[in-house]
């Protein structure tokens, strides 16, 4: 029988990916707290992904979402989560495997990380990943508060250190 290597690479990613979930699981039960809000950084195309097309076309590889003060109906489960967001005034849901996540980080606390990407092959992977507690029944509108289109994309780059 042939001896099974460790790969601690996956189990260090695995255990950072777990930082992320743990934070958005925060912040899904008790709101962010002061000042804190994250840039999630994730591969648009990658198997499980759900967010509309139109976002898709103009992020074709990668995109990042803001969370911090208009996100609605985040949920968090083992193998991704789904939040809503507002884009040009419009609500729209984004279902995120954590595998697809590439970076994470929360300015506030001068925290990031970024992740190796994980690779797939689109015949092996399934399309489902078992993440369909994350979208909610019906579509939740944004409040009318004039607070203006909050659904930036952001470059994490300013955040990187050189």
């Amino acid at each position: 029988m042939p001896v099974e290597e460790l790969r601690y690479d996956k189990m260090v990613e695995e255990a950072l990916r777990s930082v992320v979930r743990d934070a958005l699981d925060f912040a899904a039960l008790h709101g962010l707290p002061g000042d804190h809000h994250f840039y999630v950084t994730f591969r648009t195309h990658f198997p499980g992904v759900a967010i509309p097309d139109h976002l898709t076309a103009r992020h074709p590889d990668e995109m990042t979402i803001v969370l911090q003060h208009q996100f609605w109906d985040l949920n968090v489960e083992d193998e991704g989560f789904g939040v809503t967001l507002s884009f040009s005034g419009k609500s729209e849901r984004l279902i995120i495997p954590f595998a697809a996540v590439t970076g994470f980080a929360d300015p506030s606390a001068k925290f990031g990380l970024q992740f190796q990407a994980v690779p797939f092959d689109e015949d092996e992977i399934d399309e489902d990943p078992g993440m369909e507690a994350l979208t909610p029944p019906e579509p939740t509108e944004p409040p009318r508060d004039g607070g203006g289109d909050n659904g930036k994309v952001v470059a994490l780059d300013k955040f990187r250190k050189k």
